[in-house]
C-alpha cells in the first residue's frame, strides 16, 4: 500500500493524533513549523432535533519543533476548532490540543498540557468512521479516555531502541475540579499506561491500556456511579495492509463512563467497537462498523441498559489528497422505551472536506 493512500485512510485518527496533511511554513537551522487544518461542510438529517441540521466546522492547528542538540528536541502543538453553524454573535471556538514537551533520542518524549488520554491509544484504532464512531469508551474531557486537560505524557517507541514495534506510554493527570463546565467533566489525580506491539513491522498490531483516577466529591454525590476511583482497561487489535483495514477493541470501565450530565456514571460499563474498511484504487472507501456501550448494575432500579448501540454504514470518496466527500448512516439500536430516555433516532451525515 502506498504511504500517501494510507495517510488518507487514517484521516479520522489524524485529526486528533498526528496530522499527516500539513504545510511546512518554516524549516531552518533546526527549527521547523508546520500548519494543518480542514473545513468540513456537513449536514445531519435526523428526527432528533439536537442532531439535525448544519454541522459545518473549521479545524486549524500547528506543530513545531526545535533542535536543541544532537540528542534533544523541543516540540509543541496547538489545535482549535471553530463552529461554522452559529450566528456571528455566538462563539463556537474550542481548543482541542495544546501541549509542549521534550524528545530525547532513544529515551522517548515527555510533554504536558491538553492532549490525548492514554486510553485513547486503544480507542483510536476503531475511531475511523466517516463521521460517527469512537464514542463508546472515549469521551472528551472524561478522565483519560480522549482529549483532556492537565496530562503529563511519556512515550517511548521501539522500547528504548531494543525491540522494534514495541511502544509504551505512561501518563499522569492532575486534578481538574474547579471551573469545569459540568461535574461529569471533573477528575481527580490519575495515572495510566498503554503498550502496543506490531511484531516488528507486521500489519497486525495488538494494544492494551489501563487507567485509574480519583473521583471528586461532587461526582460521588450524583445519582448514579458510586466509588472513590474511576477505572478502566481496554485491549484491541488491528490489521492494516493490502488496502484493507480491520480493527476491534473491548474494554471495561468502572465509575467512569457517563450516563448523562445530570445523572452521573455507570457503575460498570462494557464497551465494544469494530470497523472494517477497504480502499479502492479509484478513491472510494466504504466503511462498516458497530459501537456498543452497555451500562451494568446501575442504581435506582435501572440495572443494565444500553448507553450507546448502533450500526454504522458509510463511505468516503477521495477526489485527491486534499478533497473528499462522505456519507455516514448511524443506524441506532437503542430501544425506544429505554429507562434513561436516551435518543433512539437514526442519523445520516453528508458532507465534503477540504484539508491541508
Amino acid at each position: 500500500m502506498k504511504k500517501s493512500t494510507l495517510a488518507l485512510m487514517v484521516l479520522g485518527v489524524v485529526a486528533s493524533a498526528s496530522s499527516v496533511h500539513a504545510a511546512e511554513v518554516y524549516n531552518k537551522n533546526g527549527n521547523k513549523l508546520d500548519v494543518y487544518g480542514k473545513v468540513k461542510a456537513m449536514h445531519y438529517f435526523s428526527d432528533d432535533t439536537s442532531n439535525d441540521g448544519d454541522k459545518t466546522y473549521v479545524r486549524f492547528g500547528f506543530k513545531g519543533e526545535t533542535q536543541i542538540n544532537d540528542q534533544m528536541t523541543g516540540f509543541g502543538r496547538w489545535e482549535s476548532e471553530f463552529a461554522g453553524n452559529n450566528d456571528e454573535s455566538t462563539s463556537g471556538q474550542k481548543t482541542r490540543l495544546a501541549f509542549a514537551g521534550l524528545k530525547i533520542k532513544d529515551f522517548g518524549s515527555i510533554d504536558y498540557g491538553r492532549n490525548l488520554g492514554v486510553l485513547y491509544d486503544v480507542a483510536a484504532i476503531t475511531d475511523m468512521f466517516p463521521e460517527f464512531g469512537g464514542d463508546s469508551l472515549a469521551r472528551t474531557d472524561n478522565f483519560m479516555t480522549k482529549r483532556t486537560t492537565g496530562v503529563a505524557t511519556y512515550r517511548n517507541t521501539d522500547f528504548f531502541g531494543m525491540i522494534d514495534g514495541l511502544d509504551m506510554t505512561l501518563q499522569y493527570q492532575g486534578k481538574n475540579e474547579n471551573g469545569r463546565s459540568s461535574v461529569i467533566k471533573q477528575n481527580g489525580d490519575g495515572w495510566g499506561t498503554s503498550l502496543a506491539y506490531d511484531f516488528g513491522g507486521s500489519p497486525i498490531t495488538v494494544i492494551g491500556a489501563y487507567a485509574n483516577s480519583d473521583r471528586t466529591n461532587a461526582q460521588n454525590a450524583m445519582t448514579l456511579g458510586q466509588g472513590q476511583n474511576a477505572e478502566a482497561w481496554a485491549t484491541g487489535v488491528k490489521y492494516d495492509a493490502n488496502d484493507l483495514y480491520i480493527a476491534t477493541f473491548y474494554s471495561l470501565s468502572y465509575n467512569m463512563t457517563p450516563v448523562s450530565s445530570s445523572l452521573g456514571f455507570a457503575n460498570k460499563a462494557e464497551n465494544f467497537e469494530a470497523v472494517i474498511q477497504y480502499q479502492f484504487d479509484f478513491g472510494l472507501r466504504p466503511s462498516l462498523g458497530y459501537v456498543l456501550t452497555k451500562g451494568k448494575d446501575m442504581e435506582n432500579g435501572i440495572g443494565d441498559e444500553d448507553l450507546v448501540n448502533y450500526i454504522d454504514v458509510g463511505a468516503t470518496y477521495y477526489f485527491n489528497k486534499n478533497f473528499s466527500a462522505m456519507v455516514d448512516y448511524k443506524i441506532n439500536q437503542i430501544k425506544d422505551d429505554n429507562k434513561l430516555a436516551i435518543a433512539d433516532d437514526d442519523i445520516v451525515a453528508v458532507g465534503v472536506t477540504y484539508q491541508f
